[in-house]
């Protein structure tokens, strides 16, 4: 008797019942949630013009619930799976075993099971149907789940095919799908399974077809991979596919691979290997034609989906079926297009006339190369000096105007390859490509190019603007700090409208702008010119060693002080030893304890400095020192353990003397020179000038946090104001939105919650994405390489920028909070922003994956007198936690010793 409960308020649409049972050409992506990704993308497909998708219907995910809610022993083993320790694989075996036994084994009511085989009967009972698994967090713009849960070929008959949907069931417990969702941060109990069941499709060739290069991103060029038989060949690598590319509709590449095996369907059911006959082995399963007559259909699905697709076809005597299609999710994403500005040359037009485009990452520069939230990437764009454009959470920086002649390419070549060569590199290698280059005439420059190290390209400033520099960032961020606490609702953003500007003004001072240029220039000049006349390398290194002025070395420093007024106290090293890096009221109980009332003031006082600083501070949506203090433990009592006291005065005097005495010794070496009088006195300006300036270096970066600080307090109050009125659900909820966005909310107190569901799945994704170097609007994901030959066998590459050299215990280290150093250990890590300056102290060398020569890491390195190689590839991954390892930081390269 059928249980009339679920089937209340529904009727038989064509034939097929609900809502356990759909016809596939009833259903698209809207319903996702009922049939699962892959019969949703199927049924959307099946409406594309000249898309042809085989005949069939869906067993919905209601007809899941309803199994696996009479199955209650289900839910208690979700329960406990949840409860697993991730890291338990054993467990995660086992109990994902236990619920497929519990699923696979639960009854099927008579009156589902009617519905199921009276769908088969009126497809044909004898045919033979794929019955294949869909599950609602399946073929997501965010994560496929290629491959996760089970396909069943060439099932016959109406008994084989209930079988086999309890199977697909079953199948979505296996241990790679639940370690896939837990990766993925997807509740197993919160995901339901339906199944598709489709009359098979016997096919002559088979295979994949990407509407984007899967290797390198780019998005003109599809990629074929093709096989005889059934796709399963391919699928579990029983052959080598041919392999095409096509781009603006002709093949361009292939490989055609020796094809000695083949799957085929069975007369009765399932599938066996066979032989391709010798004379088949090398022909091609597709002619070109029907190449590029498949990638058509590509391009047509692509459009419907509005995003590059990874499809499944077969190719039989009427042509081709797509049996599936799933969105790409490991393309890095494109900036929106913008227009080029004239002339743009024919040769950088693609199909369809758009320009192409090329961007330069900014998180490279900013040494913060983590996904940022919508507000944190928005608020970056609104304050920064130049147009910014996001892809992925990242920012960009479109370079294409500047590479349309050769002078202002030279320019911008030589800059950015001071800063980190990976990016200039990257930059060539475009401009190597097909026609990317643009030919346009331009005179001869006049002078030596820019960033050379003539004298005549140094600017002498004079040493007092700095401190009146100071002055006026200080002057105006009281005047920020002091109208923004009166303004609320949308007069705070017509005021924020107005202080952006201030905050460009500031920050395009040209006079501040003078100032860190003549300290930049002093140093090229300094390591060229010594290099040429004493053969010494990046000399300049030692010589700024205790610069003074430096907000950010002198943040480290004063870490050490801190240390200093906890040390005495055991009470309170043992206490600090238990605080968890969430535990932010820990100051409260430090002045229960002797000594503790010092030790508060102390980290007080440092937060009233430096609280505004955070690892990625560029992203206004990170939790600052001041909003999560106990972020500060870890180095602080690293600090403890490895210094005595006093030793932040006594490090800057040692390193002050040390640059004192290779001033001395360059000079009298110089003065031995012929023309020796002049070398030195043009050396001794320009120490002064790295001297008097390196330091300011990094005061505009201070006062930028310090502004995002105000702004962040001000827009987390009016978020607050959000909740109280019902419009969000709580503050941090702001952090979803753009900046625009969220003017227009507290505009007009309405808010779609679904867009903030959105953002955080698109951040998660965002999140596992590694940003390259340089970006094309045709998808290209450059990082760029080291060409050189100085580098010993099996030695990482990278760039050197900070001198000498030093032997020690690798530590890997991914997040501040997690820091445990000891004297001697060298820092491995992604990124340094200035951050992560208070661990600098401790440690005797750093190695980076991300950086360049006057980047903050490289600069509180240098002051530090650290050896130190940045933009080393993948240090993170090739070095481990622990190894020995040698840091050359002279010539730019790794050894891993062991």
């Amino acid at each position: 008797m059928r249980d009339k409960r679920f089937d209340e308020g529904h009727e038989e649409v064509n034939g097929v019942s609900g809502p356990y049972v759909l016809g596939l050409g009833e259903v698209d992506e809207d319903q996702a949630g009922l049939v699962g990704g892959k019969a949703a993308h199927l049924g959307a497909l099946s409406r594309i013009d000249g898309v042809r998708v085989p005949d069939g219907f869906c067993v919905t995910t209601d007809a899941f619930r309803r199994v696996v809610a009479r199955a209650p022993e289900v839910g208690a083993l979700l329960d406990r799976l949840a409860g697993a320790d991730p890291d338990d694989r054993q467990a995660v075996r086992e109990l994902s075993a236990e619920v497929r036994r519990a699923v696979e084994e639960a009854v099927i009511p008579d009156d589902l099971a009617d519905g199921i085989t009276g769908a088969v009967a009126r497809s044909g009972e004898g045919a033979a149907y794929a019955v294949r698994s869909s599950a609602t967090a399946e073929d997501l713009p965010t994560a496929s789940f290629a491959g996760q849960q089970d396909t069943y070929l060439n099932v016959v008959g109406p008994a084989a095919v209930l079988r086999h949907v309890s199977r697909c069931w079953a199948s979505l417990f296996t241990e790679r799908a639940v370690t896939y969702r837990r990766r993925n941060g997807i509740d197993d109990r919160t995901v339901h399974m339906a199944v598709v069941v489709q009359r098979m499709a016997f096919p002559d060739a088979s295979g994949v077809l990407f509407t984007a290069d899967p290797v390198t991103g780019n998005r003109r060029t599809a990629t074929v991979d093709a096989g005889f038989g059934l796709g399963e060949a391919l699928v579990s690598g029983l052959v080598n596919p041919d392999v095409f590319a096509v781009r603006d509709g002709e093949v361009v590449a292939r490989t055609i691979a020796v094809k000695e095996r083949a799957v085929h369907a069975l007369p009765g059911g399932g599938t066996r290997e066979v032989a391709v006959a010798p004379e088949q082995r090398e022909r091609p399963a597709l002619t070109d034609a029907q190449v590029v007559e498949l990638v058509r259909l590509g391009r047509r699905i692509e459009a419907r989906f509005g995003c590059p697709q990874d499809i499944e076809w077969c190719l039989t005597d009427d042509g081709f079926r797509i049996v599936q299609s799933r969105p790409i999710t490991t393309l890095f994403p494109v900036p929106v297009p913008v227009p080029v500005p004239v002339p743009v040359p024919v040769s950088e037009v693609a199909e369809g006339g758009r320009a192409r485009s090329v961007y330069v990452s900014v998180g490279h520069q900013q040494m913060m190369t983590d996904a940022m939230k919508p507000l944190g990437w928005s608020m970056w764009q609104r304050t920064a000096m130049v147009p910014m454009h996001e892809a992925g959470g990242r920012l960009f920086v479109d370079v294409t105007p500047r590479l349309a002649s050769p002078a202002s390419r030279a320019a911008l070549l030589d800059i950015l390859g001071k800063g980190d060569p990976l990016v200039r590199d990257a930059l060539e290698t475009v401009l190597e490509r097909d026609g990317f280059a643009p030919p346009v005439p331009d005179a001869d420059p006049v002078g030596p190019p820019a960033g050379s190290p003539s004298e005549a390209s140094v600017t002498e400033v004079d040493p007092a603007v700095v401190a009146e520099l100071v002055e006026r960032s200080e002057t105006s961020l009281a005047a920020l700090e002091r109208d923004i606490r009166t303004k609320s609702g949308p007069e705070l953003f017509d005021f924020l409208a107005e202080a952006f500007e201030e905050h460009k003004r500031v920050l395009s001072d040209p006079l501040s702008i003078q100032a860190i240029m003549a300290g930049m220039e002093a140093t090229w000049w300094l390591n060229d010119k010594l290099g040429e006349w004493l053969g010494e390398k990046n000399a300049a290194d030692t010589l700024t060693l205790s610069a003074p002025g430096n907000i950010t070395s002198e943040m480290g420093l004063d870490l050490l002080d801190v240390a200093d007024a906890i040390r005495p106290h055991p009470e309170l090293v043992a206490f600090l030893n238990g605080v968890d890096v969430q535990h932010d009221d820990f100051l409260d109980e430090l002045v229960k304890l002797p000594g503790g009332t010092g030790a508060r003031e102390a980290i007080e006082t440092y937060l009233g400095r430096y609280g505004m600083r955070c690892v990625g501070e560029i992203d206004i949506t990170r939790p600052r020192w001041s909003e999560r203090p106990a972020t500060l433990v870890p180095p602080i009592l690293d600090n403890v353990r490895n210094f005595g006291p006093g030793a932040a005065e006594r490090r800057f005097e040692q390193g002050r003397q040390k640059a004192l005495q290779a001033e001395r010794d360059v000079l009298s070496r110089l003065r031995a020179l012929p023309d020796g009088e002049r070398k030195a006195d043009e050396t001794k300006r320009m120490i002064d000038q790295v001297r008097a300036f390196a330091g300011y270096r990094e005061y505009p970066k201070y006062g930028i946090v310090c502004r995002y600080f105000l702004y962040k307090q001000a827009l987390l109050a009016e978020a607050g104001r959000l909740v109280r009125d019902g419009v969000l659900a709580e503050p941090e909820d702001v952090y979803c939105l753009t900046f625009q966005e969220l003017e227009d909310v507290v505009r007009s107190r309405r808010l779609d919650d679904r867009l903030i569901a959105r953002r955080r799945e698109e951040f998660r994704s965002y999140e596992t994405l590694t940003p390259p170097r340089v970006l094309t609007s045709d998808g290209d994901a450059v990082t760029g390489s080291y060409r050189r030959d100085d580098v010993p066998a099996g030695a990482l590459a990278g760039l050197a920028v900070s001198t000498g050299s030093v032997e020690g215990r690798a530590r890997v280290i991914l997040d501040l909070a997690d820091a445990e150093l000891e004297e001697g250990d060298i820092l491995v890590t992604r990124f340094t922003d200035p951050s992560w300056s208070p661990l600098f102290v401790g440690v005797a060398g750093l190695v980076t994956e991300v950086g360049g020569l006057m980047t903050h890491g490289a600069v509180i390195a240098r002051e530090y007198g650290l050896p130190a190689v940045v933009g080393v590839d993948r240090a993170t991954r090739l070095i481990r936690d622990g190894q020995r390892i040698r840091v050359h930081g002279t010539d730019g390269y790794v050894e891993i010793l062991g």
